[in-house]
């Protein structure tokens, strides 16, 4: 049957209901009186459209062709008036020269050549880069300084401790040059070529004899300078891995590194081969590095390339993997192997003073191996900011200084630095943890120490136990208590020039701050940390004392950044911070001049071009 037809029969069901299901009608009837049915319950359309629609589908007649009339107007040049090439212009960097802009070779705001902003002439992807800073501090400072031994700066200076107040005055000039080969806007460069020097010229000023040198007959002041490579590498692009510029690359020479992201475990620039990259669009990052240590300039801290390697390796593997175990959280796993054969050695500073071996304990070289396993995370939970680290030190010091035997190394450490914005005003907090040695005779080390620290936590340098260096005096002798730039309590000679100690009191930091972003140019920072000891017995044991509280007081400090310019170019800071002992401090220093509490001013002055 045609569907035509069930369609009407379909209608005449429904219209002519029970009385036509029981009557009995010939099928022509039934249709009949179906097509009348249809007919009435089918409304038939208005014919005339809406206004301002029309009907679908193509219509019969087109609107009226729209025709510009402007007198004046000068028509368009025909297709063959056009060259059939290219029309040749300047290089797309130098295309802003084309209407009148020019820039000057000193200023780094604007397109510069020197500063990698164009390719050199000649080349479409080859860019050179200069780069100059200009970093200048002046530090009036206090702390517990010894009175020389065999003589001293005033004859009333019999006490074990002097005058405290002294004055520090640097300046730090790096002059940096890179050649580069490669589009490096949107893909890693194919080939970079870098060589950092550093000049500095330093000036200190002590109140007491043999603080500055081991002769006791140099005066308490001291100028002094030095040039260091800070940069000397080659970078080389292996591969590609994918559409995304996923890559391997090839790191040789003098090159920056820090294995986790605020600089607690080592953080230089040192010689090594590093082997780096990243897949999946950039969600991960490896690194693969080897370092020999260099030796530093005593007074300086930079790159002394004109002594013998030390005999110092340091092999890390490090993974990132954004967005684990959030969005917006970054999460690092890293190993780490420090070996050092260092115990045929003796490296003495050059002011005279020993620091291989540090002249603590039993005063005998050693070698060591530690093995560094952790995790750092740093990003946001939502709001909340968040930096975490946390690391295990396993391995053997060949020679502890307590037992002249080997001892294994268990030590461990945590910090964490959570933060939350409030509009310009973000408040902080800063809680850190590096296990000490309970028992200093017993075949294992538990005093956490790391390989070259230098920390971006609880104020940094603005605070008074973070920048100043504290001498161990009574329990050694050219010794730290904690070293400059570090947080760390670890009883070592020297950070750049000394070896990690794990025979240490550990160290607890509990703080909090806040930085108020008062405009784009002017930040101001508030900080407030208690630090104590973790355990006071290898203090006890070295100075030969009963009871030390593990107290050692309370830092304050304040700074200021100044931006003139809204830029990195001009930098100015300003901090001053106070320490204000505890009992654990006052049982190990005092001073004659009976200072209560200690203080650090810092004026820095950073230029960059």
């Amino acid at each position: 049957m045609r569907p035509g037809l069930l369609i009407l029969l379909a209608v005449a069901s429904a219209s002519l209901g029970a009385s036509a299901r029981a009557s009995s009608l010939t099928i022509d009837e039934i249709l009949a009186q179906a097509g009348v049915a249809a007919a009435q319950a089918v409304e038939v359309p208005d014919e005339a459209p809406v206004d301002g629609r029309r009907r679908p589908g193509r219509q019969r007649d087109l609107p009226p062709p729209v025709r510009q009339v402007n007198p004046g107007a000068v028509s368009a040049p025909p297709p063959e008036a056009f060259p059939v090439d290219q029309t040749p212009i300047p290089d797309r960097w130098r295309l802003i020269e084309a209407v009148g802009v020019h820039s000057r070779w000193f200023d780094p705001y604007n397109q510069n050549t020197l500063k990698g902003d164009r390719p050199i002439k000649g080349t479409h992807d080859w860019f050179f880069a200069l780069t100059g800073v200009v970093d200048t501090v002046l530090e009036p400072r206090s702390f517990p300084i010894p009175v020389g031994v065999q003589t001293t700066q005033r004859a009333g200076s019999l006490d074990v401790f002097g005058r405290a107040s002294s004055l520090v005055a640097s300046q730090t000039t790096l002059v940096g040059m890179a050649l580069t080969k490669g589009s490096t806007a949107f893909k890693p460069p194919e080939v970079e070529v870098r060589l950092t020097l550093a000049f500095n010229a330093n000036y200190v000023q002590v109140p007491e004899k043999r603080v500055l040198s081991v002769a006791p007959s140099r005066a308490p002041h001291r100028t002094d300078g030095w040039i260091g490579v800070q940069e000397a590498f080659v970078d080389y692009h292996l591969r590609n891995v994918s559409e995304r510029y996923d890559f391997d690359s090839l790191r040789v020479g003098i090159q920056p590194f820090s294995s986790d992201f605020r600089g607690f475990l080592f953080q230089d620039n040192q010689l090594g081969v590093r082997l780096f990259g990243d897949r999946d669009n950039n969600r991960f990052q490896y690194n693969l590095a080897w370092f020999r240590r260099l030796e530093k300039d005593t007074n300086s801290g930079l790159n002394d390339v004109t002594q013998r390697l030390r005999d110092d390796d340091i092999f890390v593997a490090n993974l990132y993997r954004q967005d684990l175990p959030v969005p917006g959280m970054t999460s690092q796993l890293t190993v780490a192997y420090n070996r050092n054969r260092e115990s045929g050695r003796i490296h003495v500073d050059d002011n005279g003073f020993p620091v291989r071996p540090a002249l603590i304990g039993n005063i005998r070289t050693r070698d060591y191996d530690v093995v560094y396993v952790g995790y750092n995370g740093d990003g946001h939970y939502g709001r909340l900011n968040l930096t975490t680290s946390v690391y295990g030190a396993f391995g053997e010091d060949r020679n502890s200084v307590f037992t002249n035997k080997p001892a294994k190394i268990r030590a461990w450490f945590a910090a964490a630095e959570p933060s939350y914005d409030f509009s310009w005003i973000r408040v902080r907090g800063s809680v850190l943890y590096a296990s000490g040695d309970s028992k200093p005779y017993d075949n294992k080390e538990t005093g956490y120490d790391a390989i070259f620290e230098n920390p971006q936590f609880a104020g940094a340098d603005t605070s008074y136990w973070i920048r100043q260096s504290i001498p161990f005096a009574g329990g050694g002798r050219a010794v730290a208590i904690s070293g400059r730039n570090g947080v760390l309590n670890d009883l070592r000679s020297s950070k750049e020039e000394g070896q990690s100690n794990f025979n240490n009191p550990g160290t607890m930091l509990l703080g909090g701050g806040a930085d108020f972003d008062l405009t784009p140019r002017l930040r101001l920072s508030g900080n407030v940390n208690r630090l104590a000891f973790v355990d006071t017995a290898v203090v006890r044991a070295l100075r030969n004392e009963g009871s030390i509280p593990t107290a050692l007081g309370w830092d304050y400090s304040v700074s200021a950044i100044w931006r003139p310019k809204m830029t990195q170019n001009v930098v100015l800071r300003a901090s001053a911070a106070v320490f204000d002992p505890g009992q654990g401090f006052g049982d190990l220093f005092t001073n004659s001049g009976g200072d209560s509490r200690y203080y650090s001013i810092l004026l820095n002055a950073i230029l960059n071009f």
